[in-house]
């Protein structure tokens, strides 16, 4: 991965996580925060 391609990566995230706060009220990513919680919790478990 060039610094290019990882730039842009980064502005679709940024942009992607903008727009969850203008037109949802941040529910999508808290829903995402803590389904990676979860997965998290799963994962330590397993170890």
């Amino acid at each position: 991965m060039n610094t290019q391609i990882a730039i842009g990566i980064g502005l679709v995230i940024v942009g992607l996580i903008f727009l969850d706060k203008v037109f949802f009220d941040w529910d999508n990513l808290v829903f995402l925060l803590r389904k990676l919680s979860d997965l998290i919790e799963w994962l330590a478990f397993w170890r």
